[in-house]
């Protein structure tokens, strides 16, 4: 398994590590700062520099044993080398701002299950379980309003037995919660005993919702019966 630093810290932006394999999709390393695609965020991308060679790394992908697998093209480094993995800041931190914004989104909608999503550092979407939904301008003056707010976010880890009896914790309807060796990383906004949302999540996210910038809601449409997409993009 690769030591995953983002789920303690997701501020760190580079880190060593050692090279365990080479795989046909990617380098495994003993730890590293890069997400994982999954769950609707994408996989990080940025550099691995070692002694006598540097290479871009693609789109982190999710290999077996909870692994993350580094593509790299061209010259590779040898197993056992010492490596040294950057992230693209820019890039992650806007899906770090985006993430926390669609957990905001869910905040405002209780009880209502999410039926899909997708982060992008450009546009991203929620797709909610909800016939009749306010008008855009609603939800964009309430996710700002919470932005502004400048919640903390912050994590804690429950075992699952404990989810198992709290069911009403995830969200999502069709994707259950990354579990880690019989744990689960709850993802909290807000402090106090009544947060403003707290869910299962293994992605990344920012420290205080004020990080986040102010949001703008791009539309609400239609995608079935009862499914109701909301797109939302960053102002800056």
């Amino acid at each position: 398994m690769t030591q995953k630093l983002f789920l303690e810290d997701a501020a760190l932006r580079e880190c060593t590590a050692r090279v365990v394999e080479h795989q046909p999709n990617g380098i495994v390393l003993d730890r590293t700062v890069f997400y994982a695609r999954s769950g609707g965020q994408p996989g990080d991308t940025g550099t691995m520099r070692w002694e006598g060679g540097e290479a871009a790394t693609g789109e982190a992908l999710k290999g077996e044993d909870g692994t993350v697998l580094h593509p790299v093209a061209g010259e590779l480094p040898p197993v056992g080398a010492e490596v040294t993995v950057a992230l693209d800041w820019a890039r992650r931190h806007r899906h770090m701002r985006m993430h926390t914004t669609m957990h905001l989104l869910c905040s405002l909608t209780p009880g209502i299950g999410v039926t899909g999503g997708q982060i992008g550092a450009e546009k991203s979407r929620l797709d909610f379980d909800l016939p009749e939904p306010p008008p855009k301008e609603w939800w964009q003056e309430r996710l700002n309003a919470l932005v502004a707010e400048d919640h903390p976010v912050s994590f804690s880890w429950i075992g699952e037995a404990e989810l198992d009896a709290n069911p009403g914790l995830v969200r999502t309807l069709s994707v259950q919660p990354p579990r880690t060796g019989g744990q689960v990383r709850l993802v909290r906004i807000g402090a106090g005993e009544t947060p403003v949302d707290l869910q299962p999540c293994g992605g990344t996210h920012v420290a205080r919702t004020g990080e986040i910038g102010r949001v703008t809601v791009l539309k609400l449409e239609s995608k079935g019966r009862q499914n109701r997409r909301i797109s939302i993009a960053l102002e800056d």
